[in-house]
């Protein structure tokens, strides 16, 4: 079951491995990421962060279907990463079962102009309007970088632009 689908281009850190992990009771992480899927350095840096007793798998956005299409991740509790909000989409077209949307951590990391909607994530203009396709496919989606942090929805954020 996929518990949370977060939108962080870091994708496994300190925040995700250790109070996430934790919050959520989870199984395991599944990273769906075509540039992480094909870079075994950074496969490898990955999955040394996740904690010990947790489950990670590092996919394309594409190949990732192989796991969560599995009747065994029903079983599991999983956290989906991906680094961008136009993978996030990509994935809620295809599974309505996602219990939470989460965007953690965006924008940083990417060049070119960007709005900035919270401290913590800065989306261009195209990833912009990918959010708002987002929230039309999960109204719930909502901004926090860690369980203890204040929880911004989406939709309240979009309005104030």
């Amino acid at each position: 079951m996929i518990v949370c689908l977060r939108v962080d281009e870091r994708l496994i850190h300190g925040q995700v491995a250790m109070t996430w992990t934790k919050e959520l009771k989870l199984h395991g992480l599944v990273v769906a990421s075509d540039e992480a899927a094909s870079n075994e350095l950074q496969k490898m840096s990955l999955k040394m962060a996740v904690p010990e007793g947790i489950k990670c798998i590092i996919k394309s956005v594409e190949g990732v279907s192989s796991i969560l299409d599995d009747p065994r991740s029903e079983k599991m509790r999983l956290m989906v990463l991906v680094p961008t909000v136009r993978d996030a989409v990509t994935l809620c077209k295809k599974y309505k079962n996602i219990e939470m949307v989460n965007l953690g951590n965006a924008g940083k990391m990417t060049s070119g102009e960007k709005i900035t909607l919270t401290k913590e994530v800065m989306l261009t203009k195209e990833e912009l309007e990918a959010l708002k396709e987002l929230v039309e496919l999960y109204p719930d989606t909502f901004f926090q970088g860690t369980p203890s942090m204040e929880k911004k929805l989406a939709t309240n954020v979009l309005k104030n632009l």
